[in-house]
């Protein structure tokens, strides 16, 4: 018995070296961890079950026959964040450059299918360079069954991607079809061709970086939500971002016991919105100056800033929040922005977060590259998303509500639960200048005139109590006690149930 014992530790042991101790160390001077590294940092320690150690690849092409390494490139298993299951895979570099092998996906496949099964969250650090070449189709094959995994759990459990390396190819459209993506600066890329062949095909010499790094994905095309410094800040930040998701579509997103008062009042915020209505203010200052313990955790900040997205907590309830920035763009609404805040609204409709929306809108983006570049049906995809959503809205508006960007932000039209605006909300089809320049024509180039018209159009129609008289907006409140109504109406929804007709699936503006 104690000679099997030691055969199974030896086992053991190498599949914990997987690529062997040189390899290890050409990761670490990378700046990166190990696949195992990374999981213990992730779960909390000592609760990670492991399973399919000992699987190996079945390919006997190419000379592959006589290299097997237990595990075959990919660790797998489940454990525990601050208590809760997680479901994970992380990609092991040192084995075969983490690529995908037939035996690789059928790990992925199965904690994906109990995921599933149980209603857990799934977790996967990639870091891999891609298709294993030496087995062809198969290990084409293996990425579809992942594929076909991540759309039958959207929406079912959350899905996570931590990009961690090379992901290339095939290889980015999984993580392309999770919740959220994160990557880690100078040491992840995503691209679907490498610069070489950027370079074979269009001539353009550009870098890994450049095309699909970290920040190139955060700021410029808005694939990845969140980019940080290196390893260890990017699993920090994921156990944080895990405490704010339910573990399935099932439940709700978990409470948190705060000391922070639902009734506090915040009289600062009575001086928040400028006197000039052609000056700017910092929305973030409002959120977190009503949120639990100012801690709001951001999505997409360096992307589309004229719109932010996260997750706080009201009352230690976790919202999903949409506000526009009036510091970024006046706070209009473009095709990029609208993209991020409809895709962040789907998701919190998906797993039971109530949405809380702060609009300052003058309207949507005017322009030729907007509308070439299909505004019309991008800003849509807000408006569906706002649309189709059966959790508890409430919104607030604290300045400006133009046109049809008024009824996007989850008006009371889109079936918003409870619709408050502070007192220098202006609710209207424009801003008062154009609107008079439109209307009274006639007048153009008697300046003083139509500032005369401008303050009378503003008084009468540029304010809350227009839309107030016909039930639009339910109350008008001081500004200083918008935490203490906030946490009431969400405390008042909480058991909120409303369901949508019966269909197969809506065809959402894509």
């Amino acid at each position: 018995m104690q000679d099997i014992i030691r055969k199974l530790e030896q086992k053991r042991a190498a599949a914990h070296l997987g690529g062997g101790q040189p390899r290890i160390d050409k990761q670490h001077q990378k700046g990166k961890l190990t696949a195992r590294e990374r999981i213990e940092l992730l779960l909390d320690p000592g609760t990670f079950e492991e399973w399919d150690m000992f699987v190996e690849h079945r390919c006997s092409d190419f000379g592959m026959g006589g290299e097997t390494i237990p595990g075959d490139g990919v660790v797998t298993g489940y454990g525990t964040v601050n208590g809760r299951v997680v479901f994970v895979f992380s990609q092991d570099f040192t084995v075969f450059g983490g690529s995908l092998s037939e035996a690789h996906a059928e790990k992925i496949c199965k904690i994906m299918d109990h995921a599933m099964k149980v209603g857990a969250p799934v977790v996967g650090l990639n870091d891999s360079g891609g298709a294993r070449i030496q087995e062809g189709v198969a290990s084409l094959g293996g990425y579809a069954d992942v594929f076909q995994r991540n759309v039958l759990a959207s929406g079912v459990v959350p899905q996570i991607s931590l990009i961690m390396g090379p992901c290339a190819g095939g290889a980015v459209y999984s993580p392309a079809m999770t919740d959220f993506i994160f990557m880690v600066k100078d040491s992840s890329y995503m691209f679907v061709t490498g610069p070489d062949v950027v370079k074979t095909v269009t001539h353009e010499e550009v870098t890994h970086e450049e095309l699909g790094g970290a920040l190139t994905h955060s700021t410029k095309s808005g694939v990845a939500d969140r980019a940080f410094e290196d390893d260890v800040e990017a699993l920090a930040m994921l156990r944080r971002f895990i405490n704010y998701l339910p573990a399935n579509n099932r439940v709700a997103p978990p409470h948190r016991p705060t000391p922070d008062k639902a009734d506090r009042a915040e009289p600062s915020l009575d001086t928040l919105i400028p006197n000039s209505p052609s000056k700017s203010y910092d929305m973030k200052e409002l959120i977190l100056k009503i949120v639990d313990d100012t801690d709001f955790f951001e999505i997409q900040p360096e992307h589309a800033k004229n719109i932010i997205v996260g997750f706080a907590r009201m009352e230690g309830y976790p919202v999903g929040i949409v506000a526009n920035q009036p510091l970024v763009l006046a706070g209009c609404l473009d095709i990029r922005s609208a993209i991020k805040a409809a895709r962040f609204v789907r998701f919190c409709d998906a797993f039971n977060f109530p949405i809380l929306t702060f609009v300052d809108v003058p309207g949507f983006m005017p322009g030729t590259a907007q509308e070439y570049g299909g505004i019309i049906k991008h800003g849509a995809k807000l408006l569906y998303a706002y649309a189709e959503a059966t959790v508890p809205k409430i919104t607030l508006i604290t300045r400006k509500a133009y046109g049809g960007a008024y009824d996007v932000m989850a008006s009371k039209h889109l079936r918003g639960d409870v619709n408050i605006a502070w007192p220098t909300a202006e609710i209207a089809v424009m801003g008062p200048k154009g609107a008079v320049e439109i209307i009274f024509r006639e007048e153009r180039g008697n300046e003083e005139r139509l500032a005369e018209l401008t303050e009378e159009y503003r008084s009468k129609f540029a304010n809350p109590f227009i839309a107030g008289r016909r039930g639009f907006i339910d109350d008008v409140i001081s500004p200083r006690f918008t935490r203490q109504r906030i946490c009431r109406s969400l405390a008042m929804l909480r058991n909120k149930k409303l369901e949508n007709p019966w269909r197969k699936h809506g065809n959402i503006p894509l």
